[in-house]
């Protein structure tokens, strides 16, 4: 005999097939929403959202933040997948009552995107070519992975998820399922087209995909790259030109929509390209203009040389 379905399995159902999250946010909602059920049964009694209050909310966030370690960031994620839930459950009359109309979010220490300074790039760029003459399928792929997250903006599982069917016929442009299965259309430079048929061609040549397998990127055994793999790749080539700080996909990212920045692009070109469904959050990269431009200013001006720039 089939298990009944909970309020909590239908929410994480409708989550994953009517909103289309990721299996990751799914896994995320799922982990936060264990959490506080285990919590709310910490005297013996079953869960039952018609039974937590405001008082019983704040009290939670008490718990997992002083007693568990838990950071503001963390903890804002996690109170944001209980209210959808509790919202999911008012929706379909489970609760009457909205608990989290007095839950405000934790301030969370301003942190500014990482990226790679213009300065630094030719060594990079010169690192990529030399990938790309070998002649060798893994390093024309790696550098192409790195190449791909500067020049378009892209995210992790965005890059992963590419097939080779998702390009114009010629290699000016690319579909990108973005989060909430949302899709863009990213321009291809020129130069990076022609990388891409190389590439494409090297696969072929080698018979590196053996199975009809459409992703972009693969493994010499012609399966999907995973995350993992990329992440390694990307750090890797970040290592090799002694870049400082986080080395990851997400740097390269930043660096992508940093750069358009400086260069003159609009704001609003820039969130199209970047996938931000809100404006404020493709803002964030004017700090780090305004921070690179306070240091010029700084170095150069001659009643300011040698002061201490104030951010």
């Amino acid at each position: 005999m089939c298990c009944e379905m909970t309020p909590i399995d239908d929410f994480l159902k409708y989550m994953e097939a009517e909103r289309r999250f990721s299996p990751l946010t799914i896994g995320n909602y799922r982990r936060d929403i264990g959490n506080f059920v285990a919590w709310a049964e910490r005297g013996g009694e079953p869960f039952d959202p018609e039974r937590i209050g405001t008082e019983d909310i704040r009290e939670w966030i008490i718990y997992r933040t002083d007693e568990c370690g838990i950071g503001a960031s963390s903890m804002n994620r996690e109170v944001s997948s209980i209210r959808s839930l509790f919202r999911y459950l008012r929706g379909k009359g489970v609760v009457g009552r909205d608990i989290f109309a007095g839950i405000g979010s934790l301030k969370t220490p301003k942190r500014l995107p990482s990226f790679v300074p213009e300065s630094r790039m030719p060594d990079l760029l010169e690192e990529l070519c030399d990938g790309y003459e070998s002649g060798d399928f893994e390093s024309m792929r790696n550098a192409l992975i790195v190449q791909m997250f500067y020049m378009c903006g892209l995210r992790l599982a965005e890059l992963v998820g590419i097939d080779t069917d998702d390009f114009s016929s010629d290699f000016s442009l690319l579909k990108v399922r973005g989060k909430g299965d949302k899709e863009r259309v990213v321009p291809i430079v020129e130069s990076v087209g022609g990388r891409i048929e190389d590439y494409l061609l090297t696969v072929e040549r080698q018979n590196i995909c053996r199975n009809g397998e459409k992703s972009l990127f693969l493994t010499r055994d012609g399966a999907r790259i995973s995350r993992t793999t990329v992440y390694r790749i990307v750090r890797r080539a970040l290592e090799r030109v002694g870049i400082q700080g986080k080395k990851s996909p997400h740097v390269l990212r930043h660096t992508f929509a940093t750069h358009l920045l400086d260069a003159g692009a609009d704001m609003r070109e820039i969130q199209e390209l970047m996938g931000h469904s809100s404006l404020k959050t493709t803002q964030v990269y004017t700090h780090n203009s305004i921070t690179a431009l306070c240091e010029v200013y700084a170095k150069a001006h001659p009643r300011e040389k040698g002061r201490k720039v104030r951010e």
